[in-house]
């Protein structure tokens, strides 16, 4: 993705293009993929980038909070920033750490449990975790 067109997409989910954010964004929509902070960080290095590891930290918890990544937790202490925000579900392999996309027609549901009082579903995400055989 050329860097006019990196800006735009940042712009059109009401972030300022700083030119930090437009680093780390190119990093992350230059395909769909998904992205620890620390392998973001790793990247901006190889690039020669002096980006701070506080400016990626707060940079990507933005671009979740705009849309324009999805963050996704698979324990505790591991998140991935993915590049493909529309409804889908995810494999986790536990011994190689890869995550990979479930298209979301391929997950069915017959029921789920009432919601609480005075809320309303927004998504449901499923992350299948597995190990290599």
């Amino acid at each position: 993705m050329s860097q006019t067109a990196t800006k735009s997409v940042i712009e059109k989910h009401g972030i300022l293009p700083t030119a930090q954010r437009l680093e780390i964004a190119a990093i992350l929509l230059e395909k769909p993929q998904h992205l620890s902070a620390d392998q973001i960080i790793d990247q901006l290095r190889l690039s020669g980038s002096a980006v701070s590891k506080a400016t990626v930290y707060n940079t990507l918890k933005l671009f979740s909070e705009r849309g324009l990544v999805k963050e996704v937790m698979v324990d505790p202490v591991r998140k991935f920033y993915d590049s493909t925000t529309h409804p889908h579900h995810h494999f986790y392999n536990v011994d190689t750490g890869q995550l990979a996309d479930i298209p979301d027609d391929l997950v069915r549901f017959d029921s789920l449990p009432d919601l609480p009082e005075g809320t309303r579903q927004e998504s449901v995400e499923v992350l299948i975790k597995v190990r290599d055989v």
